[in-house]
């Protein structure tokens, strides 16, 4: 029995749609939600993701400004661009697009961001609000897949779920998200021992490798009903491709993802939920 898509592009829709009513009541309230971001060199992946985050802007009424900054740039020039964009009372949100060159520290700049701009929900401040469930923005790519859980009606208490991922930016974050949703979380990565088997005693597994070479979440490895969010992002056999063979694995699960068009619109969409939020703290009026 064929399970049921999580289509990541009708979330984000509906993600949006709330999204734009909130901008527009906080523009009556005279404050015009502002993203600002930061790329730094001329990676060519970088500057689309960049190019869609102010694309998707502008279809919610956010406005944006775009710092390009050579590859050559020095930590403490990149640090005054980030003071900069902090003392700015027009902007609420800023994003530095990840990765940076080898000459920047990414801890040093992520931490230099004020945590009442930090969109990306990337920062110590913003982390250790998360770990005591006190977390107001929280990182982009796990918020989004909490979201799709909701949009679902997936009650997680008690559910064991096996996340594939131990990362900064979506294995830990989302190990706080799950587990105040009551789930049972086993965390796995490179070192984990008998994978398969963590996998097929899952009632959920959210996989974030995105290296088929390394890892590939085969339809085997999971149990008959089980829920499969894939958030990887790679290149396999000329197409893109997450961990899993959405094909296959669909047959089996009772949810899944596929990709493209599956986490990754969402990752979009919640940045513009946490820049809305961003704006509504700076003025005081709540999130």
């Amino acid at each position: 029995m064929t399970g049921i898509k999580i289509d990541g592009k009708i979330i984000a829709e509906s993600v949006k749609n709330r999204i734009k009513l909130a901008v527009d009541e906080l523009k009556k309230q005279g404050v015009s939600p502002c993203l600002a971001t930061v790329l730094v060199g001329d990676n060519p992946a970088s500057a689309t993701y960049v190019k869609n985050k102010h694309k998707a802007c502008e279809e919610v009424g956010i406005t944006t400004k775009d710092h390009k900054l050579p590859s050559s740039i020095t930590q403490n020039e990149l640090n005054g661009v980030i003071d900069s964009l902090n003392s700015d009372s027009a902007v609420h949100g800023i994003l530095v697009q990840l990765p940076l060159p080898n000459q920047i520290d990414e801890f040093q700049t992520i931490t230099r961001i004020s945590p009442i701009k930090d969109v990306d929900g990337l920062t110590p401040h913003n982390a250790g609000l998360l770990a005591m469930k006190k977390a107001v923005l929280v990182a982009c790519t796990p918020s989004g897949v909490m979201e799709m859980f909701d949009y679902h009606n997936i009650d997680l208490a008690g559910k064991d779920v096996v996340l594939i991922n131990r990362s900064n930016l979506v294995g830990k974050p989302l190990y706080h998200l799950l587990l105040e949703k009551n789930a049972t979380v086993i965390t796995c990565h490179s070192k984990t021992k008998d994978l398969k088997k963590h996998c097929q005693n899952a009632d959920v597994i959210i996989t974030a490798v995105g290296d088929r070479t390394k890892f590939e979440l085969t339809s085997d490895m999971i149990k008959q009903g089980a829920i499969v969010i894939d958030v990887a992002i790679t290149r396999h056999n000329d197409k893109l491709a997450g961990d899993a063979d959405y094909d296959k694995i669909i047959e089996k699960a009772s949810f899944a993802t596929p990709v493209p068009g599956g986490v990754g619109p969402m990752t979009v969409a919640m940045l513009l939920k946490n820049t809305v939020t961003a704006a509504s703290l700076s003025k005081g009026l709540g999130s």
